[in-house]
C-alpha cells in the first residue's frame, strides 16, 4: 500500500471519528524532529458517513487544517481505520520469496473477508511459526479497494499526493514502542467508538483487534445508570473515572460493567496470544492511549486486572522538540499516536 519510493518530505494524516490530526517531522534516523502538527474537531458521524456531501465536507476540513498549520508539502501518508482493515497472522510453508508470494495470493481468497479481486492485499514475513518450525509467520492485511479508491480520489481532489496508506494499528505500534522492543507488549488505543488492541513482539505486530467498545460506551453507561444528560456524564466520567471514593463511588458503579466488557475482550486476546506463543508470551508491559486513557484510576485498574506494568502512551516518545513545548504536546499526546506513527514511516 505504498508508493513512497524514497520520498522524505511528507506528513501523516489521521482522519479519526471525532477529529482530524496531522503531523510533519523532519530529519533522518531513529529520532526525528517535530516540524508541524495540528488537529481539528469533527461533527459527530461526519467521518463515518458515506454520503458524498459529507465526504466533501470532510475534505474541506482537511484542507482548512492544512492551511492553518502551513504544511507546504502535498505528499501524505494516510491512516486506514482498523474497522476497514482485516489483519491476521497466518502460518505458511517455508518457501522461496516468489513462491511464498504466489501461495499467499492463492490462499488469500479463503482467508480474507472480502473478494480478493475487490481488495488490496499486503503482507510481510515476520518470523518462524511457533507451532511448526517448517512454517513461517506472515502478517497479512487486506483493505476493500472501494474504500481506498474513494479516499484517494477525495484527497487528490484537494491537491494532495498520497504516497502510502497504512493501517492505524501499524502506525500506533511505531509511535508507541521503541524500535528495539523484543518482549511482548500490548498497545491499547481506547478511542471514542472502539478500542484498537495490538500485541507486538520482536518488533512486529503478532495480534491486532478492533473491539467495538470505547469511550462513548462508557459515557452512555453513566448516562443510563445515573439518568443524567451527556454533557454531565462526560464531566463526571472525565473527572472521577473509576475512583471509588468520589461521589460515593456512583460513577465507578455506573461504568464498571461497560469497562469490564472491554476487560473481558482484552483477557481473551491475551489468552489467545499466550496459547499460540507459550512460554515466550508473557506481556511485558501494556501501553494505554486514546480518549479513555487519562480517566482517573483507569490505567491502575487495568494493571491490577492483568498483573502487568501499565503506562500512558506518549506519541512523541521518538520525537525531539523544544523543551518549552513539552506541556503543550504531552497534553495532546493520547490523541496523536496514529498521526505521529504515520509521519515516522520510513519505507
Amino acid at each position: 500500500m505504498s508508493l513512497m519510493s524514497g520520498v522524505s518530505d511528507f506528513f501523516g494524516l489521521d482522519i479519526g471519528t471525532t477529529a482530524i490530526r496531522i503531523v510533519q517531522l523532519r530529519g533522518k534516523g531513529p529520532t526525528k524532529t517535530l516540524n508541524k502538527y495540528g488537529y481539528t474537531k469533527l461533527e459527530t458521524n461526519l467521518s463515518q458517513s458515506e454520503a458524498k456531501t459529507d465526504q466533501l465536507k470532510l475534505m474541506d476540513n482537511v484542507k482548512t487544517l492544512l492551511g492553518e498549520t502551513r504544511i507546504s508539502t502535498k505528499n501524505v501518508v494516510v491512516g486506514i481505520p482498523s474497522s476497514r482493515v482485516f489483519t491476521a497472522v497466518i502460518d505458511f510453508d517455508r518457501l522461496a520469496p516468489n513462491e511464498l508470494a504466489q501461495t499467499i495470493k492463492y490462499q488469500a481468497e479463503s482467508l480474507i473477508p472480502t473478494p480478493i479481486a475487490a481488495s488490496t492485499l499486503d503482507w510481510a514475513q515476520i518470523g518462524d511459526s511457533p507451532a511448526n518450525k517448517s512454517k513461517v509467520e506472515v502478517l497479512l492485511s487486506s483493505v476493500p479497494n472501494k474504500f481506498v479508491e474513494e479516499r484517494l480520489d477525495l484527497l487528490e481532489g484537494i491537491g494532495l499526493n498520497v504516497i502510502a496508506f497504512e493501517p492505524d494499528s501499524l502506525a500506533l505500534t511505531r509511535a508507541m514502542l521503541t524500535a528495539d522492543a523484543t518482549l511482548p507488549q500490548m498497545v491499547l488505543d481506547i478511542g471514542n467508538l472502539s478500542t484498537d488492541l495490538i500485541i507486538s513482539m520482536n518488533g512486529a505486530p503478532r495480534l491486532t483487534r478492533a473491539i467495538p467498545t470505547g469511550y462513548d460506551a462508557i459515557v452512555k453507561a453513566a448516562m443510563q445508570n445515573l439518568s443524567i444528560e451527556q454533557d454531565q456524564a462526560e464531566q463526571f466520567v472525565t473527572k472521577f473515572g473509576l475512583s471509588k471514593d468520589k461521589l460515593e463511588g456512583q460513577i465507578h458503579q455506573s461504568i464498571i460493567g461497560t469497562v469490564d466488557l472491554l476487560m473481558t475482550e482484552i483477557d481473551k486476546s491475551i489468552k489467545f496470544f499466550q496459547n499460540r506463543y507459550g512460554d515466550n508470551a508473557k506481556i511485558d508491559r501494556l501501553i494505554v492511549t486514546g480518549a479513555a486513557s487519562v480517566l482517573p484510576e483507569f490505567p491502575l485498574y487495568i494493571a491490577n486486572k492483568f498483573g502487568v506494568s501499565v503506562e500512558i502512551g506518549n506519541a512523541w516518545r521518538n520525537i525531539s522538540f523544544s523543551p518549552e513545548r513539552q506541556n503543550e504536546l504531552l497534553a495532546l499526546s493520547n490523541h496523536f499516536g496514529v498521526a505521529t506513527g504515520l509521519a515516522e514511516r520510513t519505507e
